[in-house]
Formats: C-alpha cells, structure tokens, sequence
C-alpha cells in the first residue's frame, strides 16, 4: 500500500488536480464559511441577509458542479476547467473593486459560484480521463483532501488581511491571480497530458 501511495504522489497530475481543486472546491468552501462577514462588513447587511444571500451562492455552486462534469464529458475537460478559472479570476477582479451589491455585485458573487461550482465538476471529469485506471481512486482521495485544504486557508488569509489594511481588496486580487495561474497550468501542463495520454 506504501508503495502504491509513493508512486501515486510521484505522478505530477496528481498534484496539479490537486491545486485545480483546491481553488475551484476550496474557493466555493471558503466563500461559503467567509461570505456571510464579508457582506456583513463590506456592505454592511444584516445576518440574516447576508445568510440567505451566502445560501443563494452555496445553492449555485451545488448546482452548478454536475454541470460542469457534463459540459466536460460532451466539450472538452481541459477548456471547461480553463474556462472557469479564467472566468473566477476575471469575476475576482470585479469583486475586487465592491461594486454595488445590487444588482452588480449580486450577479458578480453568483456567477462565481457558478464557475466555482462548474471548475470543480470538471477537475473530477479530468480525473478519469488523465489518470491511469489503477490510480483513479487513490489519486481522487488526494483531489478531495485539497479541496478541503482549498477551503481552510483562504478566510484566514482574508481576515488577515482585512485585519492588517482594512480592506478586502488584496485577498479577492490574490484569488484572482491564483485563478489566472491555474489557468495557465490547465492550459499548459494539463493540456499537454491530455495530448499525450
């Protein structure tokens, strides 16, 4: 088992699925856990507002997920996932500058739980097209745990920062790097693997 696990880690997919998840799970987990005080602070809703309106996001992205894994099994994986982190970089910018909350950051905020959600239906799509068979399952364990990972870091960076400068404006801009950068990975790297496989 040792052995099958140390070759598993060994495969460089491994670990770009891996990041792909962990920004596109772990983007949707950590709005989902930061989103209700970002409102609350940044536009000043109530709790209960800002509640419902983190459901309305959390909803999207569920929806959204399969969705994602459709497009890829009838398009392409690679320019699905290339596509939602293009799109989540773009809309992190836009969420950057606090556009008003309605209508405009309202349709900014949902949009990017759909590319969320969509991203990560179609980083698992990938993972049964680029990993040999005999790794799928240990290789979608290591996916699955970055997601989760994914989703702890990014509320302890944004409370950080908003801690340090009193803005939130940094930590949506780092989002929207790290979104370009795993673009550029997927049509790079992962585009290539799939050439290739």
């Amino acid at each position: 088992m040792i052995r099958r696990t140390t070759n598993m880690l060994r495969l460089p997919v491994t670990w770009q699925l891996a990041v792909l998840y962990a920004l596109t799970f772990g983007g949707f987990v950590a709005f989902s856990v930061y989103l209700p005080t970002y409102l609350k602070t940044a536009f000043g809703l109530d709790p209960t507002d800002a509640a419902f309106r983190t459901a309305g996001f959390i909803v999207l992205a569920v929806v959204c997920r399969p969705l994602g894994g459709w497009l890829s099994d009838h398009l392409s994986g690679i320019q699905v996932l290339g596509a939602c982190c293009v799109l989540a970089g773009l809309l992190a910018v836009l969420a950057s500058v606090e556009l008003p909350l309605v209508p405009l950051g309202t349709i900014v905020f949902l949009s990017l739980a759909a590319v969320l959600g969509a991203g990560a239906g179609a980083v698992f799509a990938l993972v049964g097209t680029l990993v040999p068979e005999s790794k799928v399952g240990a290789v979608t364990g290591v996916v699955g745990a970055a997601g989760g990972l994914g989703g702890f870091f990014p509320p302890l960076i944004m409370g950080s920062i908003y801690a340090a400068v009193g803005d939130y404006t940094y930590g949506l801009v780092l989002l929207a790097a790290t979104a370009l950068l795993c673009a550029l990975m997927t049509y790079t790297a992962l585009r290539h693997r799939a050439t290739t496989a």
